[in-house]
């Protein structure tokens, strides 16, 4: 369950993750909110266009009060204006409606100190037309209308109430809210969200892929540099930083080289005085250390020229390959055998692959007695294996043999030599196409040195 959640955080806790749910999260929060406005703007839209309604027929009514003031009243006491009556008495609303009565105002002038709000349907129709039980099919209670009481003073100071009737409207219920639309919305928010995240994460997944390729390989192929202006930037300045690396490299090797270069003529000038020395075991023991000397200006001249490779990548059959350099160590007496094989091409620089198994293969020849070579597929890669069949070594010492000039005598053989350099170098060269070496301990026995092929 550990290893769940674990997992869980880590798919979770990436860039284009936490992008894809700001994005989703913000676009469907936006979208509902917008409809819950758009929905309010609808109601208050629906309210206003009802006193609005109301106001036009109190306008109607007035202008016919001034054209003809005993007409109109006559019409209103008999019920001949359709939509509006004389107000019946004691008929009041059951609260005055403050944005009704200020649009009167504005509309009618101040001067009609108008009042309006809505009353009861009762108290605008008698017991008789509230009784009467009239319907209609699929409109039961629509026919009542709404009753709006409207109070103000004509131009003759006489006070007067109407009673204004509009058909009772319904607002339809919105259809923005409903799950399936909401589903929608949020479909569509995650989709674009998804597409969003993966096009403003991609430039950060390839720059960390390129980076873990530089990680493990010194001479890795510059980025081309395409996408929007700051991807640009990030991808000319990581090449850059790749160039100057390489350089730095290279500098340090000729530097090496030179050292080694000048060293040669008093190496060689020494050991020519030394062979004067009349004391014959004197002088073989310093021309014995002077050697050594000499051997490891090499090495360590090889192992700066390890991490450098002019070579260019070239495809390479794994099996064949396999099988003529044990063929090669077995003419030399070594015993190297070929047990099986994987069927593979990769690209790869084939001169630093050679090397790099050379120096395995030498190293479990030396310290194990043989070496057995095989080649898999594993988890999308290609491995090669050098086995031993030696005592192996020490877990905590695995990592360690790696650095330059460690050697495993102490915990393998006491009677072997060697200066502790060809684990580093072997590893060194496998970078230079991508590749990696790695230390164990055989289940059965010996040590097994696993070289990591991307396919």
């Amino acid at each position: 369950m550990k290893n769940i959640g674990e997992q869980f955080r880590r798919r979770h806790d990436t860039l284009a993750a936490r992008i894809f749910l700001l994005i989703a999260l913000g676009m469907v929060t936006a979208v509902i909110i917008s409809l819950l406005a758009a929905d309010h703007a609808r109601r208050q839209d629906f309210a206003r266009i009802t006193l609005e309604r109301v106001v036009a027929s109190t306008e109607d009514i007035i202008s016919r009060f001034q054209r003809a003031p005993v007409e109109t009243q006559m019409m209103l006491a008999e019920g001949r204006i359709i939509g509006a009556h004389a107000s019946p008495a004691g008929a009041r609303p059951t609260a005055t409606d403050q944005a009704l009565t200020a649009l009167l105002a504005k509309r009618l002038g101040a001067s009609f100190h108008p009042t309006a709000g809505q009353a009861p349907v009762e108290a605008c129709w008698d017991k008789e037309q509230n009784a009467s039980g009239a319907v209609a099919a699929g409109l039961n209670g629509a026919l009542r209308p709404q009753c709006w009481i409207v109070t103000f003073t004509d131009p003759n100071g006489v006070r007067r109430a109407l009673a204004i009737d509009l058909p009772s409207l319904t607002l339809p219920r919105s259809a923005a809210l409903s799950p399936i639309f909401l589903l929608i919305i949020v479909a569509a928010g995650a989709v674009l969200a998804l597409l969003a995240a993966r096009l403003a994460a991609a430039p950060i997944a390839h720059l960390s892929r390129a980076a873990q390729s530089f990680s493990l390989s010194s001479d890795p192929e510059p980025l081309p540099e395409h996408g929007p202006e700051e991807v640009r930037a990030a991808l000319s300045t990581f090449n850059l930083m790749q160039s100057r690396i390489r350089e730095g490299f290279r500098e340090r090797t000729q530097l090496l080289a030179a050292i080694s270069h000048d060293l040669q003529t008093p190496l060689t000038r020494l050991r020519l005085r030394l062979e004067q020395v009349e004391d014959e075991a004197l002088r073989e023991r310093l021309i014995s250390d002077l050697a050594a000397t000499q051997k490891l200006v090499r090495e360590g001249l090889d192992l700066a020229r390890s991490t450098e490779s002019e070579e260019d990548p070239s495809t390479v059959y794994l099996d064949p390959l396999l099988q003529s350099v044990a063929e090669d160590a077995s003419e030399f007496g070594d015993r190297v055998t070929f047990a099986d094989g994987c069927g593979a091409s990769v690209r790869v620089k084939p001169n630093a692959l050679l090397r790099c198994l050379g120096n395995l293969i030498d190293n479990a020849v030396k310290y194990g007695g043989d070496a057995e070579l095989r080649c898999f597929r594993e988890e999308g890669q290609f491995v090669i294996t050098v086995r031993d069949h030696g005592p192996g070594v020490p877990p905590d010492a695995l990592e360690t043999l790696f650095k330059p000039f460690v050697r495993g005598e102490t915990s393998r053989s006491r009677t072997t030599g060697g200066t502790g350099i060809g684990l580093t170098i072997a590893r060194a060269q496998a970078r230079t196409f991508g590749g990696t070496v790695t230390l164990e301990n055989h289940l059965q026995g010996g040590l097994v040195a696993r070289v990591t092929i991307p396919a």
